[in-house]
């Protein structure tokens, strides 16, 4: 089995080179531009050969220069164990990240636009890394609700408190953005009850009120 390249001989300089490579890709996309390995690897003062050797493409790079990727859990060291808190500390911490990165995330979402509808999974932004930090957040409910409908919950939320509804909430709504993350925690926690209550729309055994 091969070994990546990064994680051979002179481990640490070629960590150092790869996130100096990142940082120069974020820069740029929160300019509203879409980098290329070379134009990276010359903000970042360094050959176009060797970033090549960390990106092998554009797609690979946007990825690993995306706001969400370095964050593993919305969840602190010692989380809530109802779902309900679980949900609103992730909900909060990935709206905080949002506002931190805004320009990043507007990007991103222009370019997933942009890109070939075909290729799903393509962008960054298809990657559903949020799904995975909802989804963890509401594990103490697997013994209350199926997969089915876990899974549609999980997706409702989802749909509700990202970039996509900030820039609907702020740009069309005309709210503030502190207005529009107490209005996105407020979405998912009644999505959270009505799932509990009544089930999700869609599902294969709705619950009965």
């Amino acid at each position: 089995m091969s070994i990546p390249y990064e994680a051979s001989g002179r481990v640490e300089q070629k960590s150092r080179t790869r996130a100096a490579l990142v940082v120069a890709a974020r820069e740029m996309v929160s300019r509203g531009l879409a980098p290329t390995v070379a134009e990276a690897a010359d903000a970042a003062a360094v050959s176009r050969t060797t970033a090549y050797r960390y990106f092998p493409n554009q797609r690979s790079l946007l990825a690993a220069a995306h706001p969400e990727t370095g964050a593993e859990s919305m969840l602190g060291e010692d989380p809530p164990s109802d779902a309900a808190s679980r949900l609103d500390e992730v909900v909060r911490r990935f709206t905080t990240m949002i506002l931190e990165t805004e320009a990043q995330q507007r990007t991103m979402l222009r370019l997933s636009l942009e890109d070939d509808p075909e290729d799903r999974g393509g962008q960054p932004l298809r990657q559903g890394r949020a799904i995975g930090w909802i989804t963890e957040a509401l594990e103490p409910l697997r013994e209350q609700l199926s997969d089915d409908e876990l899974r549609r919950l999980v997706l409702a939320i989802r749909s509700a408190i990202g970039i996509e509804a900030l820039v609907w909430l702020t740009d069309i709504g005309g709210l503030s953005r502190d207005a529009a993350v107490e209005l996105m925690r407020w979405s998912a926690q009644s999505m959270l009850q009505a799932a509990l209550s009544t089930g999700t729309p869609g599902s294969k055994a709705l619950r009965k009120p």
